[in-house]
């Protein structure tokens, strides 16, 4: 029997889907993804920023600190940098006219946020074997059957329907899109959500 343990579905949220497509459009009229300094397979857009710090949204910071196991030996090392996730608490101005000002504010007054991004993964695109420092809420925009997300040995496609997700990414894990078009989530840092 599979477990789905480390993938909680909020019940009694939702957001409509058609506005958050609509929303995501709106933003990619105005920015491009931050790819980290070039990192391969990694693109966001960040919602939220330290009050009054624009720098503190792009490159590095719009990745962060995670750990993996690069080599067969399966030794864990850190990447990235460490982010303090609770100075996030500036919606964007830039996108206070689309729809995610209304979900930022709706999820704000429910969860503990860290940064809140718009993250692609391109088709046939994986993430790294790692880990995070918090669980990770998503809601995603744009999805395909293709699109799973896997923690340790289990593995879950999250539909594109404007439901709201809390997965368990202080365990191991990857996201691949093994599509032939974007996968698009909004996902959200949550500082003090328990598994």
């Amino acid at each position: 029997m599979i477990n789905f343990n480390d993938f909680h579905t909020i019940k009694n949220l939702h957001f409509d889907i058609n506005k958050l497509q609509s929303g995501l459009n709106q933003i990619l009229k105005m920015k491009n993804y931050d790819n980290a300094h070039g990192v391969k397979n990694f693109a966001a857009i960040c919602l939220n920023q330290i009050p009054g710090n624009p720098e503190s949204i792009k490159g590095n910071n719009a990745r962060g600190v995670y750990w993996t196991k690069p080599t067969h030996k399966g030794n864990e090392v850190s990447r990235d940098i460490k982010i303090d996730e609770t100075q996030y608490t500036e919606f964007v101005k830039d996108f206070d006219h689309t729809y995610f000002k209304e979900v930022y504010e709706i999820l704000n007054s429910k969860f503990k946020l860290g940064r809140v991004r718009i993250l692609l993964k391109e088709p046939r695109s994986t993430l790294s074997w790692h880990r995070d420092p918090e669980p990770r809420l998503h809601i995603p925009i744009i999805t395909n059957p293709g699109c799973m997300m896997v923690i340790e040995n289990v593995a879950k496609h999250l539909p594109a329907d404007g439901s709201v997700y809390i997965t368990n990414n202080l365990k191991y894990h990857n996201a691949f899109n093994g599509g032939e078009e974007n996968r698009v989530h909004l996902v959200a840092c949550l500082t003090d959500y328990k598994f």
